[in-house]
């Protein structure tokens, strides 16, 4: 879990250093690869459960469909709560933070932050 909350904290770092006006950011590609780092830090987080579930390096995820079948098998059993927390997290962060550049208001960055820390936390 340290990994994972090194990437988030990372990701954190870099939004410190964006100009902010009138409650959004004004430089947006430094916020689209603070959100690509804070997805990053949600595939850490679920990298070493899997790993402490028995799974070895070479056996972690490639893909986010890959992603989604190993927290299935592994993780979220029975929990399609977290299943639903990883795909809004996919959603939030990788396709409209990072991906397509569409979120750039400050609260809405904030949240989305607080949500992938709580979602890391969930997989210790």
């Amino acid at each position: 879990m340290k990994e994972a909350l090194r990437y988030l904290n990372n990701a954190k770092e870099i939004l410190r250093n964006i100009p902010i006006e009138e409650g959004t950011y004004t430089d947006i590609k430094p916020v689209r690869e603070a959100f690509g780092t804070a997805y990053l830090a949600v595939l850490e987080a679920i990298n070493g459960s899997l790993m402490q579930k028995g799974l070895i390096k070479k056996e972690l995820p490639l893909s986010v469909d890959a992603y989604r079948k190993a927290l299935q098998k592994h993780i979220a059993i029975h929990n399609g709560k977290l299943m639903r927390e990883f795909e809004m997290l996919y959603d939030t962060l990788h396709i409209a933070g990072y991906y397509r550049g569409l979120l750039y208001n400050v609260d809405i960055v904030k949240a989305a932050f607080k949500a992938a820390k709580a979602f890391i936390e969930k997989m210790d």
